[in-house]
Parts: structure tokens; sequence; C-alpha cells
């Protein structure tokens, strides 16, 4: 089978490469010209330099595939300028489902995310059936893939294109080379530069059974339909007392009302996001998000995908230990 696979240079998409690859498939990466190639090194695949804006570009490239399998997204929760961010995530979605179909692609995979459900402030268990809409999405990027992830279901019903959506909840794992904002949690959590914490709650997932059902959705599960792939629900709080387990380090103890947080938050915005150009460390769209808990239940994609809800413990351990050994905060006491 040959793959033309978007964000192969991506901490997930990199792990969905390998996976493939595992496979035997037949690789044909997009990346980007400013994207490192690192964490796709010694895979065998063809490398295709383009731009999610330029879809129409890649035409010739996506000819021939047997899947495409769209993973990447310009995944931030600070931008400058967030027109660039629609156009990759939601016109590039669009516009990649469009040539596929018009090129013969039998098949799509879309990677969208667990941003896209109907979270509350409460600590309810949210599934695919969750009411949401529009208005219930905060900030930019979850904006952009809930606009996404409805072309895709758009693709499927209204035009029978057979794409599978997967809904991630929040990946872990080694090779989250950027890294993420989830692994940004770690980094500064063994640099001890995480001395509080507020209220809010995550579903962690290991990262290579995420890849593994990139492989598996092409022959199972209803296209249009989506699928949470998520592991344990899990309070901030209880992630760093986990990791705290691991390392020895201390688990802060304080913790900041939302408030507090969100002040922090604009302050950072407006002295280093518009004052200094610079990614801020704490943002208010994030902020903003963290007063729901994102608690989500796997159930469906266990039922039709044959997906493994797994504890986070092994996979916390390889994130955290993967940027000890590649330089992003020195070693924990042994």
């Amino acid at each position: 089978m040959n793959i033309f696979l978007t964000g192969a240079t991506g901490f997930v998409g990199s792990h969905v490469a390998r996976a493939y690859a595992a496979q035997g498939a037949g690789l044909r990466l997009l990346t980007r010209k400013t994207s490192s190639t690192k964490s796709i090194e010694g895979l065998s695949a063809e490398l295709v330099t383009g731009d999610l804006r330029n879809a129409e570009s890649l035409r010739e490239f996506i000819r021939g595939a047997d899947a495409l399998v769209h993973v990447a997204a310009d995944y931030r929760l600070w931008v400058p300028d967030p027109a660039d961010m629609y156009k990759a995530n939601v016109e590039g979605t669009r516009e990649l489902l469009r040539i596929a179909r018009e090129v013969g692609v039998p098949k799509v995979v879309y990677t969208s995310s667990v941003a896209t459900m109907g979270f509350t402030k409460t600590n309810t268990i949210v599934d695919e059936n969750t009411p949401v809409s529009e208005a219930d999405m905060i900030g930019h990027y979850k904006r952009s893939k809930w606009l996404a992830e409805q072309e895709a279901i758009t693709a499927a019903k209204q035009y029978g294109q057979h794409v599978m959506i997967l809904n991630p909840t929040t990946p872990i794992g080694p090779g989250d080379i950027k890294p993420t904002p989830t692994g940004r949690i770690i980094v500064d959590f063994l640099n001890k530069k995480f001395p509080a914490y507020v209220e809010t709650g995550l579903n962690l997932v290991d990262v290579h059974e995420v890849a593994r059902m990139h492989v598996v959705a092409l022959d199972r599960g209803t296209p249009g339909e989506r699928y949470i792939l998520g592991g344990e629900n899990l309070t901030l709080k209880q992630i760093l007392d986990k990791m705290a387990a691991i390392s020895g380090l201390p688990s802060p103890t304080m913790k900041v009302p939302h408030a507090v947080a969100m002040a922090f938050a604009f302050f950072d915005e407006t002295i280093n996001g518009k004052l200094r150009g610079k990614e801020p460390r704490a943002t208010v769209e994030a902020v903003r998000m963290g007063k729901k808990m994102m608690f989500a239940s796997s159930a469906k994609a266990e039922r039709d995908l044959g997906f493994s809800v797994h504890p986070v413990y092994k996979a916390l351990r390889e994130a955290m230990e993967w940027f000890v050994a590649n330089g992003y905060a020195p070693p924990w006491p042994q």
C-alpha cells in the first residue's frame, strides 16, 4: 500500500509514519521547507516539500496513492496571525480532500482532535455523541480544528468519500521534538519550572496506540464517524504527582485560581507576544480551555476499531526519559 502522509515531521505524524513503515507501506511524506526531519531519520520514504496553504501543488504527489493520511495541523495556542492557522487547518484540509476525490485516492484518514468534543466545566466524561457546536470552541486552534473536521464529515456524508476521522486526546511518549504544549508541561516539570498548578483535567494517551489506529482505520470503522482515541482521565495535579513518583522530583502543592492564571497569561501575551514578538509561555486561550475538564471515553473506538486503553505510566515515563536523553532537561535523581 502506498501512503501520502502529511505531518510526518511532527510528534504524532512521525509515529504514524513509523507504524505504516512497520507494515511495509510505501511512504510519500509531506514536509515544509522549514521542517526538521530528525523525527523521521532512517525511514525509507520519499520526501515531498510543500505547504498545506498551497494544496493544489501537491496534486501529482497525491495521485496514485492508496490512501491519504492527513495528520498535519497548525497546533499552537497563540498565533500572531490567526488567518494563517485557518488557511492551513481548514482550507488545507478541504483542498486535500477535494484533490483526493479528483485523482481517485480510495481512502482517507483525517486526524482531528478531542478538542472538537463538547466538554463542560464539570467532570463529565464526554463521547462522540455529546452535544457540541462551533460556539463551544475556545480559541482559534479549537475552532479551526472544528471547522476542518466539518469538512471531513461533509466529504464523507455528501460526497461519499471514504474518510475515517480519528480524535486523539493528548498523546504523550518519546519523540516530542518541538515540544507540543503537553510536552512543555513535562519539560517544565523536569526543569523545576512548575511551582503551581490550576484545577483542570486532561485525557492522556500513548502515542504508539494512536499511531497504530491510523493503520487499523484503513480497514475498520465507518467513514464519516468520529473516533476518540484516549487513555487515562487525570487532573493536572494527578499528572504532576505521577511525574513526581517517576522522577523523585517534588510535585507542586500550590493551587492557583483561574483568575490569577488568566491575569498572568494576559500579561505574558501582552509583553512577550505583542511587544516582543515571542511565543508566550502562558496563553489566555490555554487558561480558558483549562476551565473545562477534558475527560473523554474511547468506548466507541474500542468497540469498532479494536483500540486499547492503556495506563499512562509507561508512556509518561518514556516521554520523560526521552526529554532527558535529548537534552531538554537534566537527569533526575536516581
